[in-house]
């Protein structure tokens, strides 16, 4: 029985679910991050038996599927950390995230249920060559960044900053301005700024489409592949880019980085935040006062208040229809259009 190719969300930039390619299983020597690689499912199914496809739809697997990803690098505080530097030499890894980031986890959440486990089939190969994920991102020319900003940063992964990015899109959009929807740092997944696509953004990008699975690598290489990203964006002459630094800046995605490089576009900061306590400590240590604070911590008066109290930071929760007059009127610092614009349909 012919076993089943699932391509994860990783391929998206490539054209290997349409083509013909051969596996090769090559020496531990040759593996590096970005490389495409396939893995055979031997774990029992659980919750996160699931792939992100190259669609950003979800599909479950079973043992015996074949799943197309790539070696990475996962540095997550509430899930999990590992690498395909862990792989041992029996060559079983474990799916890092749902978008086929590959590698041997060293360390997981005791909330989490075991990741789902694969067997190391081989290296992708074109021709004769293995195929990786800077193969598939091609020349840029060169072009200044000039697009104004608004940065959205988090105390932790999964404190909100998504959330708000789509409120903050879709009062945008509300203004008549072309909005670019992104995400500079973080472990692959699509769905958070296919989030931003349907709040609507005109265009959306990430890392994945600057050849890197995760922003774990180098700060020179990751430097080089954001410029190449940058230049993209700029090349969309949309008005302004809403764009995510995902995990926290603390964390080794190069949050501190990304925020250098484009620090001159920045007209606004949204700080999303986890716990109220959170704000000010991230505040302190990363040397910056954002504008606005948002998040799971604003989920309520008491935290709102607590946030305020403790940071003398505006706090605003985006869920909340009766917020969005203040949030638009920060939003003014982004373009005029802004000035003029009449009550909007509220975020969700």
């Amino acid at each position: 029985m012919k076993q089943r190719y699932v391509f994860s969300s990783l391929t998206r930039i490539s054209d290997l679910p349409g083509r013909v390619f051969s596996l090769e299983s090559l020496p531990r020597k040759e593996w590096a991050t970005g490389d495409y690689v396939v893995g055979e499912v031997v774990s029992a199914p659980n919750r996160f038996s699931r792939i992100e496809l190259t669609s950003g739809r979800m599909v479950e697997v079973a043992e015996g599927d074949l799943i197309v990803g790539a070696f990475s690098v996962r540095y997550a505080t509430l899930e999990a950390v590992g690498g395909w530097q862990n792989i041992a030499h029996d060559r079983l890894m474990d799916v890092l995230t749902a978008a086929g980031l590959f590698g041997k986890a060293t360390s997981r959440s005791a909330n989490m249920p075991p990741l789902l486990s694969l067997a190391y089939k081989g290296h992708v190969l074109v021709g004769d060559n293995k195929s990786t994920m800077r193969d598939y991102v091609g020349e840029v020319p060169e072009r200044e960044f000039g697009l104004p900003v608004v940065l959205l940063v988090g105390t932790s992964m999964s404190a909100g900053k998504t959330t708000s990015a789509k409120a903050i899109v879709r009062l945008l959009r509300e203004a008549g301005l072309e909005v670019i929807g992104a995400k500079l740092t973080g472990a692959g997944r699509y769905r958070d700024i296919l989030a931003m696509q349907d709040a609507g953004a005109e265009r959306i990008f990430d890392f994945v489409d600057a050849g890197l699975p995760s922003t774990v690598v180098p700060e020179k290489e990751y430097r080089k592949a954001l410029r190449r990203l940058l230049g993209r964006i700029a090349a969309t002459d949309a008005d302004v880019l809403v764009t995510e630094v995902g995990a926290s800046p603390l964390e080794p995605y190069n949050g501190e980085a990304a925020i250098e490089e484009i620090g001159p576009n920045v007209r606004c900061t949204v700080l999303s935040a986890s716990d109220p306590y959170a704000v000010a400590g991230v505040s302190a240590a990363f040397g910056s006062r954002p504008d606005l604070v948002t998040g799971l911590a604003t989920s309520t008066t008491a935290g709102i208040e607590l946030i305020e109290k403790l940071s003398g930071i505006k706090a605003l929760n985006v869920l909340d229809r009766s917020s969005l007059p203040q949030l638009r009127e920060m939003l003014k610092c982004v373009a005029e259009p802004l000035e003029g614009l009449e009550k909007g349909t509220p975020a969700s």
